[in-house]
């Protein structure tokens, strides 16, 4: 990535913003206070309440009790955004 991205959490089917909290709507690479484990790997938790696993917590997006949907922007993306080489992770519910 050359620029940013963001993953922005909207309801549906309004899409509008979600509101929460913790006034968090979106996360991105310029969110402070982010946790990556050893690896170098954020794990961006996805959840309606507040995570009880600190890391998590820090990483947390709220998301709405129903539906919802979040949205990944990329701006400036790598070649291998672009001709579909780099695959985004999939959302995993745990």
């Amino acid at each position: 990535m050359n620029a940013f991205w963001s993953l922005t959490m909207h309801s549906v089917p309004d899409f509008f913003l979600v509101a929460n909290l913790i006034e968090r709507y979106s996360i991105g690479d310029r969110t402070p206070g982010l946790v990556f484990d050893e690896h170098g790997v954020l794990t961006i938790t996805i959840s309606h309440d507040k995570p009880s696993d600190s890391d998590a917590a820090a990483n947390w997006l709220p998301a709405p009790a129903g539906d919802f949907r979040p949205v990944l922007r990329m701006y400036e993306p790598l070649p291998a955004v672009l001709d579909g080489s780099y695959v985004t992770p999939a959302i995993v519910r745990t």
